[in-house]
């Protein structure tokens, strides 16, 4: 028997080892190291949102036929975890018992309770009991290089929130019975086209459509294409107007979100139409803090970044937009939570003065982005790269500056902290 419900997993070996005392890590297949990356926000883990099933007992259970059935268990699991997780939620097989879990818009317990419904399941399909589910759901508390950090989480807890989740979605069903009795159909949830959402009416009375753009993005270490970069435009149809930066950043949430969705959509045309016939590596794409921020603009993104990530190679990018003066927990908040349907969180800055610089230290962005000034002498541009860049490097281990006018103002940004660029067109 099992003490304190922790073992450490060998997948190579495929053995169990009991732990006597303090819970083990839990040993994690190789070559996991850049998808892991998605679970280990150090937000997410503190505040209990990253967990792990543990088929344990079902290897325990079929002991020599594991190696015959292991595949057929970890199929079925899939199923449940696609089902269950819908787009709001993401998991990785990562090792041979061991599935992580991250459900960033579930509280802690609610989450746990989801975890101890599908492990239930799978348990009730290949063993006909689910006695065992209680040791088999653990709380992520560290991932290292290799290895998982876990404990076993409040059951009784969890269970109370599993009751209270169903006694809400019974609520819910109800409800849709009654919206169904009444004609009223429910959106489906497949793929919408730009033309559901471009062009718009906004909040103010204006005609609205958004067009996007790529362009390349180079890494300056050996200038190598890592992907394209979408720029999007809002333009006011009536006089042909297209939005100033700040003028999109004033939207209303409701209006911004229609033009971050136009953005995702436009933006897999036009990789589709222009990506010269060849699956790029990323894609950076950018979308508004009052979105992401927001339960509801999260909801409608997760599903569309995630059809753009299964057209790159790498992942996307997540560019947030309209950051400046955002409270920094705030910001930590919203990157938290979109952090696990991307490769990278990236903050776009429209005037990255050292103030703002210094109120972004610790909200969790792995990158910066900003563009370069147009129409500087070669003294004037010195200057603002050594003003923006080094600063920049404090908050960020990446600066990407977009709109560089030439290779060897790219070469000069490289000496004082830039990572990336794109050039700007002729």
């Amino acid at each position: 028997m099992q003490s304190s419900g922790a073992t450490a997993v060998h997948p190579e070996a495929g053995a169990t080892e009991p732990v006597a005392a303090a819970p083990a890590p839990r040993i994690v297949y190789a070559g996991l190291e850049a998808s892991l990356e998605r679970f280990s926000d150090r937000t997410l883990l503190a505040a209990g949102k990253v967990n792990l099933i543990s088929l344990d007992a079902v290897r325990e259970r079929f002991g020599k036929r594991w190696s015959l059935r292991q595949d057929q268990v970890y199929s079925f699991a899939e199923r449940v975890l696609q089902r269950g997780l819908g787009p709001r939620g993401l998991y990785l097989r990562a090792s041979g018992t061991d599935f992580l879990i991250v459900q960033p818009d579930q509280s802690r317990l609610a989450g746990q309770a989801a975890c101890l419904r599908y492990l239930r399941e799978i348990l009730l399909h290949f063993l006909g009991d689910t006695h065992l589910a209680y040791g088999g759901v653990l709380q992520v508390t560290r991932i290292a290089p290799g290895a998982i950090d876990a404990k076993q989480v409040d059951m009784r807890a969890a269970e109370l929130a599993e009751a209270k989740a169903a006694e809400e979605g019974a609520a819910a069903e109800l409800a849709i019975g009654d919206l169904a009795a009444g004609g009223a159909a429910a959106e489906p949830a497949a793929r919408r086209s730009v033309d559901q959402w471009s062009p718009f009416v906004s909040v103010d009375g204006r005609q609205l459509r958004v067009s996007a753009t790529l362009e390349p993005v180079y890494e300056l270490k050996g200038f190598t294409r890592i992907g394209f970069r979408l720029i999007r435009r809002v333009i006011v149809i009536r006089t042909r107007e297209e939005l100033s930066v700040t003028s999109v950043a004033e939207l209303s949430a409701s209006d911004l979100l229609r033009v971050d969705l136009a953005t995702i959509a436009r933006g897999m045309d036009r990789v589709e139409a222009d990506g010269e016939g060849e699956k790029q590596l990323s894609l950076i794409i950018p979308l508004s803090y009052a979105s992401l921020a927001s339960h509801r603009g999260r909801a409608e993104l997760v599903q569309p970044l995630r059809e753009a990530d299964r057209h790159v190679t790498c992942g996307v990018i997540c560019e947030i937009c309209d950051i400046e003066g955002v409270p920094s927990g705030g910001l930590l908040s919203a990157v938290s939570l979109i952090k696990p349907f991307t490769l990278l969180v990236v903050g776009h800055l429209i005037h990255p003065s050292v103030q703002t610089l210094s109120r972004l230290k610790g909200a969790g962005l792995r990158a910066l982005s900003l563009e370069c000034p147009r129409g500087l002498s070669d003294a004037e541009f010195s200057a603002w790269a050594v003003r923006t860049l080094r600063p920049a490097k404090r908050v960020a281990g990446s600066v990407m500056v977009y709109g560089v006018e030439s290779a060897r103002r790219a070469g000069e940004l490289s000496l004082v902290g830039a990572t990336h660029v794109s050039l700007a067109s002729a």
